[in-house]
Formats: structure tokens, sequence, C-alpha cells
């Protein structure tokens, strides 16, 4: 599709098909959003309407706000707020439904637990804001006007596969690499932190094997990467999408037992380990290989739709 015979790291960051998809204000966010977050049933859309209707968000870009998106749901007693930086494009809409999904989780833990135990874990968190942008997808996927949209979505879709999934799996290994060199008393100097990461990079996206070059300017990508400049924490990313994946691809199946399940997960809060809720409250055990299956299959999936339009 992009007419390239030799693929380089930078070449797979432009979206598959240039396509005007028209303008993703913030009534038109809401509405899109409401409707693709239907099989969460009324008592998840109530808590939606209701924040949207009071106005708990700062939506747009002004000078001197804060970059990026962010939901602050840390005070017990007072509602969430949401913080984005809206700029009415599809991009905008998706990153409107994940905070979203974080306010919501922390309006059902705050109800459902005391001040002790309404804080909830990242795993589960990414769980709650992830699976919205996956059902946005679909509904969108599934309501395009043309085979470019179509193009558009399912390419987003399967960037955010590889984004999150593997991507985040990359850094988490290179934390840990790293992590065990220090171990081993070895220097962690710039040049070896390079060398490490640049092993990677390259196995990651099969450079060894000609199906991606990755040149070396790229190999000091780590140094810019906020992450590793925080505590071991992106291995979450993974193990939450991979989550989102198992439940999302119940409800697009019509299965209606798991909306219970998945409410319950949000209303437990921070009221046992993230593992025990999700295995006590939907089945879901994060330990086996199993529940990995279903993100893997919906990149197959997506693949897979987009060579039946090409």
């Amino acid at each position: 599709m992009l007419g390239i015979e030799d693929l380089r790291y930078y070449d797979i960051y432009p979206p598959l098909v240039n396509v005007n998809t028209g303008v993703f204000d913030l009534k038109r966010s809401q509405d899109i959003t409401f409707e693709a977050l239907r099989p969460f049933g009324d008592e998840y859309l109530s808590l939606l309407d209701l924040g949207l209707q009071q106005n708990w968000m700062h939506s747009h870009p002004q000078p001197g706000k804060r970059s990026g998106a962010y939901m602050n749901g840390s005070v017990y007693d007072v509602h969430p707020y949401v913080l984005l930086n809206h700029n009415d494009d599809y991009e905008s809409m998706s990153t409107f439904a994940h905070e979203w999904g974080h306010a919501v989780h922390s309006l059902l833990a705050n109800a459902n637990n005391p001040y002790e135990t309404a804080g909830y874990s990242t795993f589960i968190a990414e769980m709650a804001s992830t699976i919205n942008e996956i059902l946005l997808q679909e509904y969108m996927i599934a309501n395009a006007k043309t085979r470019e949209e179509q193009l558009f979505y399912l390419g987003g879709a399967l960037e955010q596969i590889r984004g999150t999934f593997f991507r985040q799996t990359m850094f988490a290994e290179f934390e840990l690499a790293i992590h065990q060199a220090a171990e081993r008393g070895e220097p962690l100097t710039g040049p070896r932190l390079t060398e490490i990461y640049g092993e990677l990079l390259k196995r990651y996206h099969g450079h060894d094997i000609g199906i991606l070059t990755i040149d070396d300017l790229y190999t000091v990508e780590w140094a810019f990467i906020p992450h590793f400049y925080r505590d071991f924490y992106v291995f979450q990313y993974a193990t939450s999408i991979s989550g989102a994946a198992w439940f999302a691809e119940q409800f697009l199946a019509g299965d209606e037992n798991v909306r219970d399940a998945f409410i319950r997960v949000l209303s437990a809060g921070g009221s046992d380990y993230p593992h025990n809720i999700l295995l006590n409250e939907a089945g879901l055990d994060m330990t086996l290989p199993e529940p990995y299956d279903p993100i893997l299959r919906r990149m197959d999936s997506l693949m897979d739709r987009i060579e039946a339009l090409l």
C-alpha cells in the first residue's frame, strides 16, 4: 500500500490511507462514543451521561494548559475531572472515550467501596479505558461509508495493538534487561543502554530477517521515552490491552453475561489484588496464556479485513 520496497522504522507510523473522515467536534465525539459503548448497559451509560451533562471536563487547548489528556479521580468525595486537548479529529475522539472510561471506573469504584479500598490499580484501570477504544474502533469500522474510511479505522486499530501490546512489551523487556545488567554490576553507560535497546528494537521488528530496517540512529530512542524515567510499570499496558480484548471479544459477540462481570470488576476498586478481582469477578486469570489469545485473534481479524479490502 505504501509502495515501498525497503520498509524502514519511520514508515510504520503514517496511516494506511489519506482520507477525510470529517470533523469530530466535542458534540459528535460524545454522541458517537455513547453509541459505541451501548453494550455496557444502562448503569454505565447513565454515569457517563451524568458526567457529560454536568460538564466535569475541560476539553480544548488553551495557552498555558498542560498537553495530553488525563483523568483525575483521586479525591474520594468529589466527582472525577477529565482534562483533554480536543482537536476535533478521530484521535481526539478516541482519547475522549479512553479518559471517560477512567472516569466511569472511578465513579463505580468510589460508589461501591470505602475510601481505604476505592483506589484501583493501573493493571485494571487501563482495561477500563482501552476497551472503550476497542468498541469505538469496531463501531467506526462498521459505520464507515467508504472503503478508504474502513481502511483508515482498521489501520488505526492495528496500530494500537502494535503500539500498546508489542511496543510496550519491548519497553518492559528493555527495563528488565538494564536492571539485570545493573544487578550483575555492569556500568549502565549511554552506549551500553543504546546497545541493549538496539538489539531489542531490531529483534522485535525483524531487522535481521529483512522485514524492517532499523537504522542505527533509532537505537538511541530509549533516551527520550518518558516511561523509562519512572518506576517499572509499562508491562501493564500490554496486559491491560490483552484483558480489554478479552472482555471486548465477548461484548462484540453479544454475550450479555460479560456486562455484569465487567461492571463488577470496575466496581471492586482496590478491594483486592487486581489479579484476584479479575479472577473472582470475571473468571479472567491473567497468569495463564489463554487470556492473551483474544488480542492476537483481534490482530489477525484486523489484518484479514484489511486484506479483503485491497
